[in-house]
């Protein structure tokens, strides 16, 4: 049986060859026999291919003695929310994410919503599956579960409402599920939301919902500017992260939104600890610090931060890649929250996003994470480290190479899945010399590479 569908944090693969009904039934069985769940959450994405797919992991569940609670078509926050809330065993998610649209998969959760990867269970899940199984002796049963209104309040409980005044934002879903929870968020909210590819359909009529790649970003920054919005946001098919553009159309790094979210989150806490990658750092160090709050940096990956946050119970967690955690929301990254808070902040400064934004880039200019194909990336960094670390202020290997120097400082990480290199630079208010010190690293990675 081909189980390559089995990555580091989740299950993801071509739809049938690679994942199936037939294996997700045999999933189903697995889940059960290593975490020994009797309490399942299930739910699931847009996708063409979701419903067989859930059905047949629902049967597997059942099968092996769990019972199963199907919340039905959602994003992956809420079968989060929905385990954590409703004290369920765990839960798994039917998902691919922003992966081409003849893919699927699954998240998996245990209790409290604590991620389910391969250090710590899914592999294990992985080898259950090529087991014989047999039906345990009480069958589990189904029950549908609505979990929308409570998620909702939930989701509300962040913002003050007294605070909001009518705002008019650009919100993509790009065909995924997100519009259905702005469609119920509306009802509250004193927004006027311009809806764009609003409606879910897996056949992804205007692209893969993935706002990460350029070409998917030109149709929200159009539409900011042709209504004169506040902002746009975007998100992924899931909808666990989303990503900003300003009142210009601009779109935002997602490293300046996490400092953002740092601020207004500790202004409403009065204070705690904040969790962070370490590719890009300064600007996030700088406004935690003068917020009362306590920076701690964690290694990329969301079952890291979830970690982390855990270990320190830290209100707020974010990464440049748009995916941000919070403490009352069983540790979990949303897509959701963070763009209520902004549009918060919106409401109650009465500045624009841009002004918000434009002090940031100006003190911490950033090159955005570069990606290199690189043939030998440990060899690579280590000469690079060699060349830059004798001189450097600080070095750490907290996460790949972060040498800081006094005005500028990098990080260079390889990719757990290719032959690639990201690196991410940035400086103390000197665009020049961010740009000039990138340039440099380039060349040299393209010199070593020879």
């Amino acid at each position: 049986m081909d189980l390559s569908c089995f990555k580091a944090y989740d299950i993801r693969g071509q739809v049938p060859e690679q994942l199936n009904p037939e294996l997700a039934e045999k999933i189903g069985r697995a889940y059960v026999a290593v975490t020994g769940a009797r309490k399942v959450v299930i739910g699931y994405d847009i996708r063409l291919s979701s419903p067989d797919i859930t059905k047949a992991l629902a049967s597997g569940l059942m099968a092996a003695g769990a019972d199963v609670f199907d919340i039905g078509l959602c994003g992956t926050e809420q079968v989060y929310f929905a385990t954590s809330h409703f004290k369920m065993d765990g839960g798994i998610m039917v998902t691919a994410s922003h992966n081409p649209k003849n893919h699927n998969g699954m998240k998996m959760v245990g209790p409290e919503s604590r991620p389910i990867s391969s250090d710590n269970g899914l592999n294990a899940i992985r080898d259950r599956v090529l087991e014989p199984f047999s039906d345990a002796p009480e069958q589990g049963h189904y029950e549908p579960l609505s979990t929308m209104a409570a998620y909702i309040d939930h989701l509300l409980g962040y913002v003050d409402a007294a605070s909001l005044k009518p705002l008019k934002l650009v919100v993509n879903a790009g065909n995924g599920g997100a519009g259905l929870v702005i469609d119920e968020l509306q009802q509250h909210l004193p927004f006027e939301f311009i809806k764009v590819h609003h409606e879910p359909d897996g056949n992804f009529p205007n692209g893969v919902p993935n706002p990460i790649l350029e070409e998917n970003r030109a149709v929200t920054a159009e539409m900011v500017k042709a209504k004169g919005a506040a902002m746009g946001i975007a998100w992924d098919g899931d909808y666990d992260r989303c990503f900003f553009f300003d009142e210009n159309g601009r779109f935002i790094e997602g490293y300046y939104i996490v400092g953002l979210l740092a601020d207004q989150f500790l202004r409403k806490t009065g204070g705690g600890r904040v969790i962070h990658d370490p590719r890009l750092t300064w600007n996030t160090l700088d406004l935690v610090a003068n917020a009362g709050g306590e920076a701690v940096e964690s290694k990329t990956g969301h079952a890291f931060i979830k970690q982390r946050m855990r270990d320190e119970d830290a209100v707020y967690g974010g990464e440049m890649s748009a995916h941000h955690y919070f403490r009352d929301f069983a540790y979990c990254d949303s897509g959701m929250i963070p763009w209520l808070l902004v549009a918060e902040r919106l409401c109650q400064s009465g500045q624009t996003l841009s002004s918000l934004i434009d002090d940031r880039i100006q003190a911490y200019p950033a090159s955005g994470e570069i990606n290199r194909t690189i043939a030998n990336p440990p060899a690579v960094i280590k000469a690079i480290e060699a060349r830059y670390a004798p001189d450097a202020k600080a070095v750490s290997f907290v996460d790949g190479l972060s040498v800081e120097f006094d005005d500028w400082r990098f990080n260079l990480r390889m990719s757990n899945t290719e032959p690639v290199v990201r690196l991410n630079v940035e400086s103390r208010a000197d665009i020049p010399l961010m740009e000039a010190k990138t340039a440099e690293l380039l060349a040299l990675m393209e010199a070593l590479n020879q």
